[in-house]
């Protein structure tokens, strides 16, 4: 399947063509923790081989080759990518940003030590707001989703947390800095062309690229896919509250059987057949998971539902 010229690869592709068909597809194998020497082996060879997840080693790379490609029936596991995102973070804040700042500094060197501080000073800023971002996930959003997995597998409500979705509206301003230091140092650094400037701008842009479509697999991949479990942990729990909440009807009924009516006497109090009486009583027990008369009792007494005054205790 082709798209917009671009190559959806597959589990069946070997691997070698994937890698030399998008060099930056390059840096996602150190992430997803995958050798080179993959010889003519399929990617879900090499996957399986290293214990990556194919179908989100698949996801994230056509997400990176094709981000126009619509996403909506793609699957991948949300475990894995979640693991493949700290080791992206781990790789921008341990390795790649450090780096840069490095051959930046002795590529400036030549500018002024205004100009240098200036450039240097708006990069540390840039790269502390992307600590601080990446840090957060890190902290509060990853652990929020791997609690709503668990949750969702035990089918347990979820109490608090940081969700994803005001952290991927950051994004956009880590996108557009690292832009802005490129075109300020494009426009404005006084010094003379060299090797080293080009090669750390150059470095820059692919890092931006990079950082994008880091951002892109987040907003496009992981956020949907929490908010489809957090609606569907909300309706699993507003279903298990209706099958546990009487209704007014076994209210009522449930009223009669504390006050000791038996089940003929319930059914002419209230217009019903004894039968109809006797699948509230049943219902009532199964909702409440109590069924001794004493139990149902307290639980009246407890909810307010009839006052210890009304009932023949003796």
């Amino acid at each position: 399947m082709e798209y917009r010229d671009y190559k959806i690869f597959t589990a069946r592709d070997r691997m070698e063509s994937l890698i030399t068909t998008n060099y930056r597809l390059l840096n996602m194998l150190s992430r997803f923790g995958i050798s080179l020497g993959v010889g003519d082996k399929s990617v879900e060879e090499v996957c399986r081989m290293n214990g990556v997840d194919c179908s989100t080693f698949l996801a994230v790379v056509n997400l990176f080759n094709n981000p126009e490609a619509p996403q909506d029936d793609v699957q991948f596991s949300m475990e894995d990518l979640i693991i493949y995102l700290q080791k992206s973070h781990a790789y921008y804040l341990d390795y790649k940003l450090p780096a840069i700042r490095v051959a930046l500094e002795k590529a400036i060197a030549g500018g002024g030590k205004e100009m240098q501080y200036l450039i240097l000073n708006y990069f540390d800023d840039y790269a502390a707001e992307v600590a601080r971002h990446m840090n957060q996930e890190n902290d509060e959003v990853f652990p929020y989703i791997s609690k709503l997995i668990e949750s969702s597998k035990n089918g347990i409500a979820l109490q608090g947390g940081k969700n994803p979705h005001i952290f991927s509206e950051q994004h956009n301003s880590i996108d557009v800095r690292l832009g802005e230091l490129i075109d300020i140092i494009v426009k404005y650094y006084p010094g003379g062309a060299t090797n080293d400037l080009n090669t750390v701008l150059y470095d820059i842009f692919v890092c931006q690229q990079d950082l994008e479509n880091h951002n892109l697999i987040e907003d496009v991949l992981l956020v949907p896919k929490v908010k489809e479990l957090e609606e569907n942990l909300k309706e699993s729990q507003e279903k298990r509250n209706d099958e546990e909440t009487l209704s007014d009807r076994e209210v009522d009924v449930l009223v009669h059987i504390v006050r000791g009516l038996t089940n003929k006497e319930i059914a002419a109090k209230m217009f019903l057949s004894v039968h109809t009486v006797n699948t509230h009583r049943k219902n009532i027990m199964n909702k409440l998971k109590i069924h001794s008369p004493a139990g149902l009792t307290i639980y009246a007494i407890v909810n307010k539902l009839v006052s210890i005054e009304d009932l023949d205790i003796k």
